[in-house]
């Protein structure tokens, strides 16, 4: 809560005239007037936002919520909550939405399972007064106000592309790749971007023959990648751009006679990644801080929900610690580009 401060400027004018002024300045350092009221443009306290990720106990989500929005959320004294499914299907979430809908939830940030199931639900709960941002996986533009990007699907897919080519070698040979729900909407972007680059003339060698998908599930997607190397013997890489898929994979290569043969990478975290990486299963893998990314799209929604901003192209907010940001085209604000993680700095990290 700010304080106010009281302070008399005084002037003299010509023949000894005399007047005082008295004027009441509001500290800007918290953001917020004794009445909860955005101050100078600053975010409201006590916003209520809720987290709604694809899933909860999952590593990825616990790290970017608690660790990342839940720490924005203080920052600007609003009140944290994180809600959803234990399983990542395209409805689940639906019924937490109405529920966050009826508690008039201010802000409810969300990774959607799937970009269409979800919308009406998300459209009611705009109409109720809810301030809706997607973080990790989008839906459709209309149902959402903004779309907090982790990395641009380009910068994702010639990352993945670039790691797996190095992995194997100049040799080149077959990949396949471990996706999570057929439906996830980075997934398939990151995916044909992946296509996409693949037909670049310096990536000739390497050939995509499979696609599978884990459903963010640990132990189904340990049997898909199980699976791809039974029908596909002459596999050389995996590419498993979802944390619980690679680390699976990661478990299953490295327990297995193809350690050190087929070649794995993906978006992990160093906490779930670093066993492998240091026994050589993995060379190298690729994420961003999703702590960061909750926190950014914490701070997203406390902007919108105090109308510092309306979601519109060339709109421009402060996210703490994070810096100054601006919304793209179609809502989108982007985080940032894809960090390489190795042996020799994965110790470095802790999430």
């Amino acid at each position: 809560m700010s304080t106010r401060r009281i302070r008399t400027i005084a002037s003299a004018a010509l023949l000894a005239l005399l007047f005082t002024t008295t004027a009441c300045a509001e500290d800007a350092g918290s953001g917020a007037g004794d009445d909860g009221s955005a101050g100078n443009g600053a975010i409201k306290s006590g916003l209520k936002v809720a987290f709604l990720p694809k899933q909860v106990n999952n590593p990825y989500f616990d790290t970017s919520d608690n660790k990342g929005g839940k720490v924005a959320v203080e920052e600007f004294k609003g009140s944290y909550s994180q809600t959803g499914p234990s399983e990542a299907s395209p409805s689940a979430q639906v019924s937490y939405i109405n529920t966050l809908s009826q508690q008039q939830t201010d802000v409810i940030v969300v990774s959607a399972n799937d970009k269409d199931a979800i919308c009406g639900a998300l459209e009611e709960a705009q109409q109720a007064g809810a301030k809706v941002v997607t973080y990790d996986s989008d839906t459709n533009p209309s149902c959402r106000d903004l779309f907090i990007n982790q990395a641009t699907a380009e910068g994702i897919a010639k990352s993945q592309i670039k790691l797996i080519s190095e992995a194997i070698g100049p040799e080149g040979g077959e990949i396949a790749i471990l996706s999570a729900t057929a439906n996830a909407t980075n997934q398939n972007a990151w995916i044909e971007m992946m296509k996409t680059e693949l037909a670049k003339p310096e990536y000739a060698k390497l050939k995509l023959v499979d696609t599978v998908y884990g459903d963010d599930d640990d132990q189904k997607s340990f049997q898909e990648a199980q699976g791809l190397l039974a029908k596909h013997p002459n596999l050389k890489g995996i590419i498993s751009p979802t944390t619980v898929g690679v680390a699976a994979a990661a478990r299953y290569l490295s327990g297995s006679a193809y350690k050190g043969k087929v070649q794995l990478t993906g978006l992990g975290t160093p906490n779930q990644m670093r066993a492998y990486v240091k026994d050589g299963t993995v060379k190298a893998f690729a994420l961003w801080n999703p702590a960061d990314l909750g926190y950014l799209a914490a701070y997203a929604g406390g902007a919108l929900a105090s109308g510092q901003i309306s979601g519109k192209e060339g709109d421009k907010f402060t996210a703490g610690k994070l810096g100054e940001f601006t919304v793209g085209k179609d809502g989108v604000v982007v985080l940032g580009d894809p960090f390489t993680f190795t042996a020799e700095n994965v110790d470095q990290f802790t999430f």
